[in-house]
């Protein structure tokens, strides 16, 4: 055999383990889009503080009572590397807050960001009243969130408060521009939600988008400002109709009081609520795929520690 048809079939079969290859790893992302079932969990001790540092056997997973394998595993990590984050603000300008309240929030969401830039983190802004706008899409450069922060101030919008409809538009602009996966990382998805607690006049029900935030596996957060809590004094705030919905409960998420004086110690806490997420997912079983059904998942940590999931289950439409 000559040198040239050594050198030809040589060529030949790179090229051939090379489509392989490329085949193998095309199929491998479509299974992780696709068929990967995966939860956000925030994990608490008794005082309600976040706890990080937790492993993969840590923790249990079982659905429909059989307990499962955890085959992907990751907490958010302060890299670039690690799974990125994605958070929407959805800010209500109604006329219930005030021209102070919004400067203040300003400052507080400009530091917020800044405490996640050490992360893969990305933020977009959404504002809300009569209607939905997004201010801005996805970006985490600083120039641009604090052109977005400054437009806040000028923002009003009459008096009906459609805070249902601003976060069904926030879980579509996720959808559409932060997919569930990237670089085969599961990226986590929240929105914060920052209103009196008063929607009016929404066109979407609470229940419509609790069902739509679980299936994109999205958290939602809210921050409720004080033209309600200070009604109620010294004492704890009731819950708003917002929180009643169960809108932050059903979806992992928790809500912060604002006070009239300083934002900012809330926002810390809400960062450090949002970085000490960790993902869990594990492929189900063929049954579970082709039975439709809804199939309820509880996750377990060491006894002493709380959990909180971003859903209670999940279900393959056929």
């Amino acid at each position: 055999m000559n040198q040239a048809l050594i050198k030809y079939k040589n060529v030949l079969l790179f090229l051939v383990l090379l489509f392989v290859f490329q085949v193998k790893a095309q199929d491998d992302v479509i299974r992780v889009d696709t068929e990967l079932v995966g939860f956000e969990v925030i994990v608490t001790d008794e005082k309600g503080i976040p706890v990080k540092g937790l492993k993969a056997n840590d923790f249990k997973i079982s659905e429909a009572g059989i307990e499962r394998k955890i085959d992907f595993f990751e907490p958010l990590q302060k890299t670039v590397e690690s799974r990125p984050v994605s958070v929407v603000f959805a800010l209500d300008v109604s006329g219930s807050i005030t021209g102070e309240e919004l400067l203040k929030l300003r400052n507080s969401m400009q530091i917020f960001t800044q405490r996640l830039a050490d992360y893969n983190s990305y933020f977009a802004i959404m504002s809300f009243g009569m209607e939905v706008k997004t201010l801005q899409g996805f970006t985490n450069k600083p120039d641009k969130l604090e052109k977005t922060f400054n437009r806040l101030l000028k923002e009003q919008d009459g008096l009906s408060t459609h805070a249902y409809d601003a976060v069904d538009d926030a879980i579509r602009l996720l959808q559409k521009k932060a997919p569930k996966t990237n670089k085969n990382k599961l990226m986590k998805r929240a929105i914060v939600l920052i209103t009196d607690g008063f929607p009016v006049g929404d066109t979407v029900t609470p229940q419509t988008v609790i069902e739509r935030a679980n299936n994109a596996e999205t958290t939602i957060y809210t921050i409720i400002l004080p033209s309600f809590s200070r009604l109620q004094g010294n004492k704890k705030p009731l819950p708003t109709p917002l929180e009643v919905s169960g809108l932050v409960e059903k979806t992992g998420g928790r809500s912060f009081y604002a006070n009239e004086r300083d934002f900012d110690p809330l926002f810390r806490n809400l960062a450090e609520e949002i970085t000490a997420s960790y993902a869990l997912a594990f492929y189900p079983s063929e049954e579970a795929r082709l039975s439709g059904k809804y199939l309820e998942v509880k996750i377990e940590v060491p006894k002493g520690l709380r959990v909180k999931q971003n859903r209670s289950g999940y279900q393959f439409r056929k």
